[in-house]
């Protein structure tokens, strides 16, 4: 017997990521909030450390780089007008790079990103949290007909509580969030250097 499949290796859809030069690089949620405290997660200065490595390819690139931030309101812990909100000062935004500011998972939900991408777009992602924004951008890039390419090692999620009342590790439910883009919605990579030129 053989061992477990994807969808996409079904389908033929290709099993590695565009290149770095053909593609738009979105950063999704790297905000102080996940730094520390309530939200703090697993992982996350290492996945920043990757965040800031594969930023700075694609700067050194010129390609388009795209940064989400996630707006919860006032006094929540995304509230994009305190410190607890910004992206962290090290995959910030500079001049010239747009932010997208959003109120859902998806980054594509009621906001403009799409009308900045053309048809078809390669699209590099990465960011916070695996289960949950990146997840839910990557299945929303591929059904609006891009190619979403998940940097793995610049994400990072955190332990939830299963539905018998057990604890999900962050660790098991990054592994299954990660596989369940892989299954369909996008090419998983391990790190920045996975990405060719």
């Amino acid at each position: 017997m053989s061992g477990p499949t994807t969808l996409r290796s079904l389908g033929d859809m290709p099993a590695v990521p565009a290149s770095l030069a053909e593609s738009t690089l979105v950063m999704i949620d790297l905000q102080n909030t996940y730094t520390r405290g309530v939200m703090e997660l697993d992982g996350v200065q290492a996945a920043l450390d990757e965040a800031a490595v594969l930023l700075d390819r694609a700067r050194s690139a010129g390609i388009p780089v795209i940064h989400i931030q996630h707006d919860g309101g006032v006094g929540s812990p995304y509230d994009v007008n305190a410190e607890i909100g910004r992206i962290v000062d090290r995959v910030a935004p500079r001049d010239g790079e747009q932010v997208v500011t959003k109120n859902y998972p998806n980054a594509f939900t009621h906001t403009d990103l799409d009308g900045r991408l053309q048809p078809g777009s390669n699209l590099i992602l990465a960011g916070f949290m695996t289960h949950m924004c990146v997840n839910s951008t990557a299945r929303g890039a591929f059904s609006l007909g891009h190619n979403p390419t998940v940097v793995a090692g610049t994400t990072a999620t955190r332990a939830l509580p299963g539905p018998d009342g057990a604890v999900v590790s962050a660790a098991a439910l990054q592994v299954a969030s990660l596989a369940a883009i892989a299954d369909l919605f996008g090419v998983v990579v391990p790190t920045a250097a996975d990405i060719p030129s």
